[in-house]
């Protein structure tokens, strides 16, 4: 029988390794992408992922090298595991037909699940790209790491891990063994101690190397000058230099090859050949390298310096976040001021916060009313207006004002902290493209080597020149090949990007979504709450004579003031703004899906649709033009009749955002299909969808239905984004490419989405894509320079214009190019600090 006949089954299968609601997007993601494969839900606190699928089109090994690819494991090895596991329960959904044929039955299979801890620590000693994958290679070998990621631009590790299997200790044991150090209080004054020991290393070394280098080239070189040039020589190569033999010999014991690994080989050659020539009638006669050896570590020890505190520039964002915790907090207590520091403050305590001052932690005004300057949150330097009842959040600052607040949140639960994990979470995420650096980089230094000796052995062997010419060639190739431009190219781009992004309140949860921004090609949108303001609001007033629009407006005001029904509010808030008395009714009741029927001035007041005006037999002739042109416009409009007789409508919309359309528009420039998705009914959403410029409407959809519309698109071949509020978005944004949650306000660590976007400003959405694109063009430009650079300076090392212009370049010459076109790289990078500029209107 033709396996077409198969109805889907339903699964149920672990996923190991899922920490977050963006690990339940990507697993999502990762199996709608199968074919036969939907419905599928993704559980993150069971670790679970159910999902229906067919499986005449994919097989379960297909499904579960998708997870695999997508950084997840199924754990198969689990399965008949011990009791406790989680039970994956498969539900057989065939017609009798296909019963009959095949007789198929699934049994329930056990399997583990643990849940994943992550952990997030500094780690000193890497020199290059090769450092960083190295401990990455050691960390995933270690039984228990699901996923190990290193960021050798930002010095950062981050593990996810089972916490039954191993644990923090064994971790960085596996660090160290690597040969690198683990800083488990990663403050900075440990990275300012380093600095500064490198700094003196770097004085140390030039000190000694340019009187050496004098000396070689204006000093006669007799036995005894020599024998203190190797003194000095040999005090520095195993002080100064010592870091490059250690870098190298762990490298290599790890069966890697690094940058220490090219630096340790070509001031070893220049050293152990000048010891040689320095007791000639021991050994042989020739000229000193030491010159070479000294101006080499000498100059990267510079390069690399100048790279760490251009790294620390590009990381500045991260770090002002960082300051901007509060240390102390004035609490009342017993009536009485009591200052304590911020970390001892509890959930429940009052802080008394005066002008000038920061909110020590989340809460709420319970006291008093000030203007708060949350720029730091939202990127808007004009202060908001805040008063008892309103939230505020920790390391605002108050301008204006003495208010008193009730801690609400306190540590790693506070806004602050959210958005700080949510930076270093971006920044400890590999994108992509970043994929293509690590390749090059695990073949660079072999490469090099083979070209070294292959360098050497053309000039003393092929063309027959001197040792000493051959053997510096071989040298200067060593020492100009770079690993660590390229390393840098991608990491240090993420960083100053998100940075960018973090002072516009537009937050990335990964570096890979940074990337994927950049390469979006269609973009929905949620209706309510998204493009429109989310609560509807007074748009038309039409009063019949003898009454005027502000007498209309205070008789429905009145009528709708008991009401609780947002439309009624809306009515009684425009009352409010245009200051108008809100006079008493009496009689007061309410019809259900129809409207408010109460008694005002003596006479009878209905307030509703035309289904309550025929009830009650009053005559609506004389409005059912302006209705009908209401209604027409996508507008609710409420009949108000006074007395049996209609004396006007009121129309009411969940009216447009201010500069929604100019950033349709905007988008649309940028060459992106738009379309709106909503559940409301069709003609509201196409009034709406027409206001801002968009002609694609899914209209009348269920949540769990949005997920088709966005489908249909990427289906189509279109890279898709979603963007919402995140009310009753989730399974939109998690099909989504990209899920971009609008307006989250202090909520931005709940948030499901990919991106959030602090502000509810869809123009937000523009910037973050160009953000997107220019970061995105500077990791292909500092890849595409990095690589030109080993290209040409390879080649050049080795002496390919030696034939035309007889000139060979020196291996301190080389050095020092190499050491300077890592800095390069990441001062590229902090070029993208200028486009911040651009991003503001």
């Amino acid at each position: 029988m033709d396996n077409a006949v198969l109805e889907k089954e339903t699964i149920t299968i672990p996923v190991r390794g899922m920490t977050c609601e963006h690990c339940v997007r990507r697993v999502t993601q990762a199996l709608t992408s199968l074919p036969g494969t939907d419905d599928v839900r993704v559980n993150l606190d069971q670790g679970s992922a159910t999902f229906a699928f067919n499986p005449a089109q994919v097989t379960m090994e297909e499904v579960r090298a998708a997870i695999e690819e997508a950084g997840y494991t199924t754990d198969p090895e689990a399965e008949g595991g011990e009791d406790g596991g989680k039970v994956a329960t498969v539900h057989a959904m065939r017609d009798s037909a296909a019963k009959q044929a095949h007789h198929m039955e699934k049994q329930p299979v056990e399997h583990e699940s643990q849940d994943a801890d992550k952990l997030q620590f500094k780690v000193s000693g890497m020199t290059c790209a090769n450092c960083a994958l190295t401990i990455e290679k050691k960390l995933k070998a270690t039984p228990g790491v699901h996923h190990a990621a290193v960021n050798f631009a930002s010095e950062t590790v981050t593990v996810e891990f089972d916490p039954q299997m191993t644990n923090l200790r064994k971790i960085f044991d596996q660090v160290r063994d690597a040969g690198y150090i683990p800083l488990e209080n990663s403050k900075d004054e440990q990275e300012d101690k380093k600095t500064a020991k490198d700094r003196n290393w770097l004085i140390f070394s030039a000190i000694v190397a340019f009187p050496v280098m004098y000396t070689i080239y204006f000093v006669p070189l007799t036995p005894m000058v020599k024998y203190i040039l190797l003194a000095i020589t040999t005090l520095v190569q195993f002080t100064a230099g010592w870091i490059f033999y250690r870098g190298a010999y762990h490298a290599l014991r790890n069966r890697s090859a690094n940058m220490d690994v090219l630096v340790a080989m070509g001031i070893t050659a220049a050293y152990v050949y000048s010891f040689f020539t320095t007791f000639p009638t021991v050994f042989f006669a020739g000229p000193t390298f030491f010159d070479t050896s000294l101006l080499l570590i000498a100059f990267i020890r510079f390069g690399k310096y100048l790279e760490a505190k251009a790294k620390g520039r590009a990381s500045q964002a991260l770090k002002r976040l960082l300051e901007l915790q509060a240390d102390k907090a004035r609490l009342l207590v017993d009536g009485e001021e009591r200052e304590v520091a911020a970390s001892d403050v509890q959930i429940g305590d009052v802080a008394l916060v005066k002008p000038g001052e920061k909110i020590p932690l989340d809460g709420e005004i319970i006291e008093g009313q000030a203007s708060i300057d949350e720029s730091m949150l939202t990127g808007e330097s004009i202060p908001v207006d805040k008063s008892v009842g309103d939230s505020v959040v920790g390391a605002s600052i108050n301008r204006s004002g003495v208010i008193k607040v009730k801690i609400a949140k306190t540590g790693k639960d506070t806004v602050l902290a959210g958005i700080i994990k949510m930076v270093e979470d971006a920044q400890g995420v590999k994108p992509p493209i970043q994929k293509l650096a690590d390749t090059i980089s695990n073949f660079f230094v072999p490469t090099v080597v083979s070209i070294s000796v292959i360098t050497f052995l053309v000039w003393y062997f092929g063309v027959h020149s001197s040792f000493v010419f051959a053997f510096s060639a071989a040298i200067a190739v060593l020492v100009i090949a770079c690993p660590c431009a390229l390393g840098l190219a991608t990491p240090t781009a993420i960083m100053v990007g998100s940075g960018v992004g973090l002072n516009r309140g537009i937050l990335f949860k990964s570096a890979a979504e940074l990337e994927g921004i950049a390469k979006l090609q269609a973009i929905g949108f949620d209706k309510t709450g998204t493009i429109t303001k989310g609560k509807p609001e007074v748009t038309d007033i039409v009063a019949y004579a003898p009454y005027s629009e502000t007498e209309l407006l205070k008789v429905t005001a009145a009528g709708e003031n008991l009401s609780l029904h947002p439309l009624a509010q809306a009515i009684v808030m425009r009352a409010k703004e245009s200051e108008l008395p809100l006079e008493e009714v009496r009689d007061y009741k309410e019809e259900s899906g129809h409207g408010v029927i109460c008694t005002f001035s003596e006479q009878q007041l209905l307030i509703g649709n035309i289904k309550l005006m025929h009830e009650y037999k009053v005559t609506v002739d004389h409005a059912e033009g302006d209705f009908r042109r209401l209604a027409e416009a996508g507008k609710t409009t409420m009949f108000v009749a006074l007395g049996g007789r209609v004396i006007g409508l009121i129309a009411l919309a969940d009216v447009v955002k201010e500069r929604a359309k100019e950033a349709i528009e905007r988008l649309q420039k940028l060459g992106l299909k738009t379309f709106v998705i909503t559940g409301d009914n069709q003609k509201v959403a196409s009034v709406v969808a027409a206001e801002v410029g968009i002609d694609e409407v899914f209209a009348e959809v269920l949540p769990q239905d949005k997920i088709e519309a966005v489908r249909k698109h990427q289906q189509q071949g279109f890279k898709v984004a979603m963007v919402g509020d995140g009310i009753n978005d989730a399974p939109a944004l998690a099909q989504a490419d990209i899920g971009i949650a609008i307006g989250s306000g202090t909520d931005v660590a709940k948030e499901t989405g990919d991106i959030i976007l602090v502000r509810n400003d869809l123009l937000d959405v523009e910037r973050a894509i160009r953000l997107g694109r220019k970061t995105l063009f500077k990791i292909k430009q500092n890849m595409f320079w990095a690589l030109i650079y080993n290209t040409i300076g390879i080649p050049i090392a080795a002496g390919v214009l030696y034939p035309l212009t007889g000139q060979m370049l020196p291996p301190q010459w080389a050095g020092l190019a190499m050491a300077f076109s890592s800095v390069s790289v990441v001062s590229s990078s902090l070029l993208l600090k200028g486009y911040a500029k651009k991003l503001v209107d």
